[in-house]
């Protein structure tokens, strides 16, 4: 599957486990046709009840979380208000 220009994949950095590999080609490549494009800032297994999370920051600057099940489809996408590894009411990361 090919995404046009302007896609790019910033630096992973969170305390809940990144996506490698396959499953990390084939979740990125969902999200990001799903968006249209944008930079993946952030994969995850497991977050809000989706297989995989993935964070993309659109051209616009928003940055979207799409959920995936195991099959890679999209299961639901929302803004997300928080930068990826914010620091969370509770301290957590």
């Amino acid at each position: 599957l090919a995404v046009g220009g302007g896609v790019g994949i910033a630096a992973i950095s969170d305390d809940d486990e990144p996506l490698r590999g396959d499953e990390l080609r084939q979740a990125t490549a969902a999200a990001l046709e799903h968006t249209g494009g944008g930079t993946v800032l952030e994969t995850e297994k497991g977050d809000d009840g989706a297989a995989f999370s993935v964070e993309v920051r659109l051209e616009d600057g928003s940055v979207v979380e799409v959920n995936l099940d195991r099959g890679f489809d999209v299961i639901g996408s929302a803004v997300d208000d928080d930068g990826p590894g914010d620091v969370e009411e509770d301290g957590d990361r």
